[in-house]
């Protein structure tokens, strides 16, 4: 092992440096490897598991029988694994030190977007928030966005928009600090600089944007209810993308006609002609249809505009966040009516959730053993760590454990 004495404290971040592959070579490697199994399947997982295992496997699936003969192979001594007195854990939230905030403010200033980030970053108990935000055509920053950002005690506000904007707080500049997790909704650039960040380690809160809104409805909803929910995100921008589902023609003609009357209205027009460009109306036989539909496109924003709309709700599997009956429109969830709008998008639905105070929080576990717990506990853990080829996990035990005999 190498020993530092005393090092200044300039060298402490080279110091934490991880060993392992350099990024190019390893992102090489297993961008090779991904592609392989992408286009062959089940051939490139056989060739790779000899290539880097020495053993390729009969068949990829275990079968269940020889899950239950297992069984028979574990000593019973092994099987008992326990809980015991003196041992103690628990589990702490810490707020994270220092958060970065992309507010998109080109065209639309979000600063409804503001409120719904730096709210809970406060609420945590963030060390240090930073927001970045585009300017407009003015050079300026909207005075919407600072009036709110001073409202909540931010003070660190830079003026830099898109991917550039991910790359500074990712990795810092000579300006704009470097920050531990990446919150904020943005367009596609924004959000693929998001997603290749994380390769180098640093955290965000969901791949979020473009805007996105399915809405389900049946032959009593309103056309007009449907087509103002469906301009209300095609609006925010040429690559938002707004569908709806119906089991009937009608309401699908209906609404249909409604959209092109109402978008003829809207000031952001274009940008909304744009985006209907990309979205659909869809017609399926059943409610039931449509909920499966939906939950495989994984809506942003889900409006069931249907009646009973609440007898539905225990199919819902995949949804950002979810608007039930003929008046929760998603402007309400965007504004004022307490759920957070910062939302997976584009599918992430399926494995993510939207913002809340615990996305700012980290949990750390503690855990306390006596000497008691470590007699108790130590004869499992020493098993376990065996049957694992350990023996360095094992030892730390044993030496504890023949030092309270000798004792």
């Amino acid at each position: 092992m190498n020993i530092i004495m005393l090092p200044e404290e300039e060298s402490w971040k080279e110091l934490c440096l991880r060993p392992g592959l350099p990024g190019k070579d390893l992102e090489t490697v297993v961008k090779s490897i991904i592609s392989r199994v992408k286009s062959e399947g089940d051939k490139a997982v056989y060739y790779f598991s000899g290539k880097f295992d020495g053993v390729v496997p009969e068949n990829l699936k275990v079968s269940y029988e020889e899950i239950l003969k297992s069984e028979a192979h574990i000593p019973q001594s092994l099987k008992n694994a326990i809980t015991t007195k003196g041992v103690r854990c628990w589990r702490k939230s810490v707020a994270i030190e220092k958060v970065g905030l992309y507010i998109p403010g080109g065209s639309a200033p979000l600063f409804s977007t503001l409120l719904m980030l730096g709210i809970p970053a406060k609420l945590a108990g963030c060390g240090e928030i930073i927001v970045c935000t585009p300017q407009g055509k003015d050079g300026k920053v909207n005075p919407l966005i600072l009036y709110t950002a001073h409202l909540l005690g931010i003070a660190d506000i830079f003026s830099v928009g898109g991917a550039q904007a991910i790359a500074a707080m990712a990795y810092g500049t000579e300006t704009i600090p470097e920050v531990y997790k990446i919150f904020g909704p943005g367009n596609q650039y924004v959000t693929k600089a998001k997603e290749l960040i994380q390769h180098d380690g640093i955290a965000i809160d969901m791949p979020a944007g473009p805007s996105e809104v399915l809405v389900i409805a049946d032959d009593n909803a309103s056309a007009e209810f449907v087509a103002a929910d469906l301009l209300s995100q095609a609006e925010h921008g040429p690559d938002s993308q707004v569908i709806m589902l119906t089991t009937s023609n009608i309401t699908l003609e209906k609404v249909k006609s409604e959209v092109d009357k109402q978008v003829q209205l809207l000031p952001r027009k274009d940008i909304a002609l744009k985006a209907l460009e990309n979205s659909r109306l869809i017609l399926l036989p059943t409610i039931d249809d449509c909920i499966d539909f939906s939950n495989l496109y994984a809506p942003e924003h889900l409006i069931i505009n249907i009646c009973d709309a609440n007898s539905v709700t225990g199919m819902i599997k995949n949804a950002g966040s979810v608007f039930l009956g003929s008046f929760s429109c998603e402007s309400a969830g965007d504004y004022a009516s307490g759920t957070n709008h910062t939302l997976p998008t584009n599918g992430f639905a399926k494995n993510y959730s939207g913002v809340s105070t615990e996305s700012f929080l980290k949990k750390i576990t503690f855990q306390e053993i006596n000497a008691e717990g470590i007699r108790n506990l130590g004869p499992s853990i020493e098993l376990m760590a065996e049957a694992e080829s350990l023996s360095g996990h094992m030892n730390a035990v044993s030496v504890r454990l023949k030092s309270l005999k000798n004792d």
